[in-house]
């Protein structure tokens, strides 16, 4: 188990954290709470209602639908922020590819920092955009092919 001040450096190192002081970091650490995944096991499916995001500690996991790879993720990567966002089905499934450590963060405790502090909900901002314009660019290229 990390310790308090462990979680925060590894939170400042995470894009959606990294504007955010140490003392509201240190308030995200204590709520945050830390899993494990085996090679091969899977954290949740395509389809799963979820209500946590995740980041990863260290460790690997993939993006995936079934045979279809996304995207593989690794260290001080995050996933599940649409789901702590929106109540929608997950959009793919996460199975661990190495052993991975994760952090993670539910809906409600998620709601609570940004409502206390509005640079949480900046930087998940951020991070939604960045993957809309990736996206979009994968998108323009399939088309450039075509």
């Amino acid at each position: 188990m990390l310790i308090t001040i462990e979680k925060v450096i590894i939170l400042k190192t995470v894009s959606i954290f990294s504007s955010i002081s140490d003392e509201t970091l240190a308030q995200l650490a204590l709520i945050m709470t830390e899993e494990e995944l085996e090679s091969g096991e899977e954290l949740f499916a395509k389809g799963d209602y979820g209500e946590d995001m995740y980041v990863i500690i260290n460790g690997k996991v993939k993006a995936h639908d079934g045979e279809t790879t996304y995207n593989f993720l690794g260290e001080r990567e995050i996933f599940g922020e649409m789901a702590v966002l929106d109540p929608e089905p997950r959009v793919a499934s996460i199975t661990a590819v190495e052993p991975t450590r994760l952090l993670r963060l539910d809906r409600s405790s998620l709601y609570e920092l940004m409502d206390k502090h509005s640079e949480v909900a900046h930087g998940i901002i951020r991070v939604l955009c960045r993957h809309l314009r990736e996206r979009i660019a994968d998108i323009n290229s399939i088309k450039a092919i075509s």
